[in-house]
C-alpha cells in the first residue's frame, strides 16, 4: 500500500503542476489589464494617472517580467506558503482565503452530509422496496435532481420561499457562533441547491448497486437462514453496495466546490466561490491561481482517500 500511496502522490504532483500551468496562462490570455481594471473600478481617471505610477505598480506586482519568470516566481512562493498579493484587494491571497474558506467549508460540509445521508438512504429504500411507492417516488426525483440547473433552482427558491412566502432569508451568511438560528435559516436554500445533484446521483447509484448485490448467492443464503431483513440488508448487503457510491461521493467533493461558485454567487455568500468569480472578472490573477490550487489539492486528496477506502470496504481488493 505504501508504494501505491507514493505513486498516487507523485501523480498528483504532476497533475497539480499541469493545473497551475493551465490556469496561469489561461488567465493571461484574457483581454484587459488587471491594474487598469482596478483603477477604473476605483473611479480613478486613467488619463490623470502619471505613466510612472502605472509602471511602478506593474513592477511591484511583477507584471513587467516575462511570463515564464512570473510563473517561476509564483511557484517558488507556493512552496514557501506565499501565494502573493491581490491586485484588487491589496491583501495577501492567503489572508483572503483564510477569511473566506471557513464559510465555504461549513456550507460544503453540510451539503456533503445531506448528500451522503439522504442519497444513500433513499437509494437503499428504493432498492429494497423495488416497485413500491418509495421506489416510484425516489426514482423520478433522482432524474429531476440530476438535470436541474443549480442557479435556476436557487433563483426559484429565492422567489418562492424568500419573496412570496417570506419564510427564509434570501441572501447573506451569519456565523453559527453568532446567531445559530439565523445561520440555519440562511443556509437551508444554499445547502439544498449545493447537495441536490449529489443526492440524486448517490440515490441512483445506491439503488442500482443494492439491486445488484441483493441478487447474489450469499444474500439468498442469508434469507434462507431466516435472518431478519434488517440484518440481511445492513450486515451483508449494505457494505458491499457502497463501493461505487463511495466513488461518487469522492467525485461529489469536486462538484460541491464547483457548485459553491454558483450557490455563493446566487445567495451572496462571502465564500471562496464568490471570491473566485469576482477575481476572474477583476483579472485578479494571483487570487484565481491560489483558489484553483487549493481546490485541486483538496480534490486530489479526497480521491486518494476514496481509493484507500476500497480496501476497507472489500478486503479482496489489493493495492499493487
Amino acid at each position: 500500500m505504501t508504494a501505491f500511496i507514493i505513486r498516487r502522490l507523485l501523480l498528483g504532483l504532476v497533475v497539480l503542476v499541469l493545473v497551475t500551468l493551465l490556469i496561469f496562462f489561461a488567465m493571461r490570455l484574457l483581454p484587459g489589464d488587471p491594474l487598469l481594471i482596478y483603477m477604473a473600478q476605483k473611479s480613478q481617471r486613467l488619463q490623470d494617472m502619471p505613466p510612472q505610477v502605472i509602471e511602478q505598480l506593474r513592477h511591484e506586482y511583477g507584471l513587467d517580467k516575462p511570463l515564464p519568470v512570473q510563473y517561476a516566481k509564483w511557484l517558488s512562493g507556493v512552496f514557501r506558503g506565499d501565494l502573493g498579493d491581490s491586485f484588487f484587494y491589496r491583501l495577501s491571497v492567503v489572508k483572503l482565503m483564510r477569511e473566506r474558506f471557513p464559510v465555504t467549508a461549513y456550507l460544503g460540509i453540510l451539503a456533503l452530509i445531506v448528500t451522503i445521508i439522504v442519497g444513500i438512504t433513499s437509494g437503499m429504500l428504493a432498492a429494497v422496496r423495488r416497485g413500491k411507492w418509495v421506489d416510484n417516488v425516489v426514482t423520478p426525483l433522482t432524474y429531476i435532481g440530476v438535470t436541474i440547473p443549480v442557479f435556476w433552482l436557487g433563483i426559484l427558491m429565492i422567489y418562492v420561499f424568500g419573496l412570496k412566502l417570506n419564510l427564509l432569508p434570501i441572501a447573506g451568511f451569519t456565523s453559527p457562533f453568532v446567531d445559530f438560528g439565523l445561520s440555519t435559516k440562511q443556509l437551508i436554500m444554499p445547502v439544498i441547491c449545493e447537495s441536490i445533484f449529489g443526492v440524486a446521483s448517490n440515490a441512483r447509484q445506491m439503488r442500482s448497486s443494492m439491486l445488484e448485490v441483493i441478487r447474489q448467492d450469499y444474500i439468498r443464503t442469508a434469507w434462507a437462514k431466516g435472518l431478519r431483513e434488517r440484518i440481511v440488508i445492513f450486515r451483508h448487503a449494505f457494505k458491499n453496495s457502497l463501493i461505487p457510491v463511495i466513488t461518487l461521493i469522492g467525485m461529489g467533493v469536486s462538484f460541491i466546490f464547483g457548485g459553491s461558485v454558483l450557490v455563493e454567487t446566487v445567495f451572496a455568500i462571502p465564500g471562496i466561490g464568490r471570491l473566485l468569480v469576482s477575481s476572474i472578472f477583476n483579472h485578479d490573477y494571483l487570487v484565481v491561481q491560489g483558489i484553483t490550487l487549493i481546490i485541486a489539492i483538496a480534490v486530489l486528496l479526497i480521491n486518494l482517500l476514496v481509493d484507500l477506502s476500497y480496501g476497507w470496504l472489500d478486503p479482496r481488493i489489493r493495492y499493487g
